[in-house]
C-alpha cells in the first residue's frame, strides 16, 4: 500500500503545482503510520506496566519498525517517483494568478457548520453496523455478515462522495473557491461522530473498572477514528476534485 499511497500523493500534488515534493513524500511515508504507531506504542507501555500477556513483545515492535522503514517507506518513495514522472493532470480552465476576494458568507456556508453537517450522513450510513462491529471486538460476540458489511462499505463510499459534492457545489455557488481542504473535512468529520459514538458505547454497553482499560479502549478507538477520517476524507476530496473538473470543463471558460 505504500507504493499506492506515494503514487496517489505525487499525482495529486503535481496537479496542484506543489513545489515541496520531498516534504510531501516524507509526510506520506511518516504522518499516518507515525501517528498510528505512536499511539499504539504509548498504549503498549501501559499494558507492559500491568504485566499483561496481551502486551506486544519488544521484538515484535522492533520487527514492525523494520518493516516500516525497510519496506513501507521505500515503497512510498518508489510510488512517488512514478507519480512525479507522469504528465500533470490538465484542468479545463486557466487559473487567475491574482486571487479573487471571497465575499462575506452566510452562516450556513461557514466552514465549521458545513463540515459538522457533512459528517452526519456518512456516519448515519454505518452506525448500525458499527454497533455489531464494536460488539464483536469488545464483547467477544460473533460477526458473520461480511456480505452485508461490504454493502454498507459501498454505501459509505457513495454517501461520502455525494455529501462532499453537494457541499462543494453550495460553496462554489457562494463564490468561495477554497474547496479542497473543506471537501476533505466535510466527509472526514464523520470520524468525529464515530469517536463520540464509541464513547457512548463504552458508557452504556461496557463495564470497565480500571483506568487502564478505559485508556486502552479510547486509544484503540482513536486509531480507528483516525483511519476512518483518512478514508472518508480522501473519498470526499477525490469526488469533489472530479466534480469541479467536470463542471468547469462543461462551462469551457477561457
Amino acid at each position: 500500500m505504500g507504493c499506492v499511497a506515494g503514487f496517489c500523493a505525487a499525482v495529486t500534488y503535481k496537479a496542484f503545482k506543489g513545489a515541496k515534493w520531498k516534504a510531501l513524500t516524507l509526510l506520506t511515508a511518516f504522518l499516518y503510520p507515525g501517528i498510528t504507531f505512536g499511539i499504539f506504542f504509548f498504549l503498549n507501555f501501559f499494558i507492559w506496566g500491568q504485566a499483561s500477556s496481551g502486551a506486544v513483545p519488544f521484538g515484535t515492535m522492533f520487527a514492525l519498525l523494520v518493516m516500516w522503514f525497510g519496506i513501507s517507506v521505500p515503497l512510498v518513495y518508489l510510488g512517488s517517483y512514478f507519480g512525479y514522472k507522469l504528465r500533470r493532470i490538465d484542468f479545463p480552465t486557466k487559473t487567475n494568478l491574482i486571487p479573487r476576494s471571497i465575499p462575506p458568507q452566510a452562516w450556513y456556508t461557514h466552514p465549521a457548520f458545513s463540515v459538522l453537517v457533512g459528517g452526519v450522513l456518512p456516519f448515519g450510513a454505518v452506525f448500525i453496523e458499527l454497533f455489531f462491529i464494536l460488539s464483536s471486538i469488545w464483547l467477544h460476540q460473533y460477526y458473520y455478515v461480511f456480505g452485508f458489511l461490504l454493502i454498507v462499505f459501498l454505501i459509505l463510499i457513495i454517501t461520502c462522495a455525494e455529501i462532499a459534492i453537494v457541499m462543494c457545489y453550495f460553496q462554489l455557488c457562494a463564490e468561495d473557491y477554497d474547496w479542497w481542504w473543506r471537501s476533505f473535512l466535510t466527509s472526514g468529520s464523520s470520524a468525529l461522530y464515530l469517536f463520540i459514538y464509541s464513547i457512548v458505547y463504552m458508557a452504556t454497553k461496557m463495564v470497565m473498572t480500571r483506568g487502564v482499560s478505559v485508556l486502552l479502549y479510547l486509544g484503540y478507538m482513536l486509531i480507528t477514528a483516525y483511519s476512518f477520517f483518512m478514508l472518508t476524507g480522501a473519498v470526499g476530496f477525490v469526488a469533489s476534485f472530479y466534480f469541479v473538473r467536470a463542471i468547469y470543463g462543461a462551462v469551457k471558460v477561457e
